[in-house]
């Protein structure tokens, strides 16, 4: 039986679509799911960026762990692979030296969360992030340190997560933000997934229907 598979980024989502989100039958949403609320409540997995200052956020206290989409979640994926990261900091510390935290690595505190409150905890292998670089290529991608955690988690949903038949959307997704993401070639990326069908925009329907 086919399933419904969405994906929610923490871009502005247009109203009326809490419903459709809520009724799919695995939402993925991103860190702290600034997506929840106008985005639904519904989450089953969430993706995580376990480098740098954002995981440090979310392990520190217990307002990330204590929120109601982590409650609720059975699943974290840890989207920053360890070994790509390790690899990154030494060339990163002279082309990019004010990231001197962002290859640190804080995977072993999410596998501890994970452990001790009886989730699964999946870390996206080296081979889809070098998988995700090397697609981006096609789609001139200007100088970049990392494609976002969204584009990584789409990627993922769609080579490991979806079987055949399933359907997978996302909404929430601007493809803008942080200056060292190659967000025009993203969406780009994205953008032909749709055309092959792929891949859906909830918040973008298609011209058919759009008045």
């Amino acid at each position: 039986m086919s399933r419904r598979i969405v994906i929610v980024g923490n871009g502005a989502i247009p109203q009326g679509l809490a419903a459709t989100i809520d009724a799919a039958d695995i939402v993925i949403r991103f860190n702290g799911c600034r997506s929840a609320g106008a985005g639904g409540m519904k989450t089953d997995i969430i993706a995580v960026c376990n480098t740098g200052r954002p995981a440090l956020d979310m392990l520190g206290g217990g307002r990330w762990k204590d929120s109601a989409t982590v409650r609720q979640a059975g699943e974290i994926w840890c989207v920053r692979s360890p070994e790509v990261f390790a690899a990154m900091r030494a060339p990163l510390a002279l082309s990019h030296p004010d990231l001197d935290d962002f290859c640190d690595d804080y995977t072993a505190g999410f596998e501890a969360f994970a452990a001790a409150t009886g989730r699964r905890l999946r870390v996206i292998p080296a081979a889809l992030h070098n998988a995700v670089d090397a697609g981006l290529a096609a789609f001139d991608a200007a100088p970049y340190v990392v494609p976002s955690s969204g584009l990584v988690a789409i990627a993922h949903a769609l080579e490991n997560l979806a079987e055949d038949g399933d359907r997978v959307s996302i909404a929430g997704f601007s493809h803008e933000g942080w200056q060292w993401h190659p967000f025009a070639a993203e969406r780009r990326w994205v953008d032909a997934l749709v055309t092959a069908g792929r891949l859906d925009r909830l918040d973008h329907p298609p011209a058919s229907r759009r008045s």
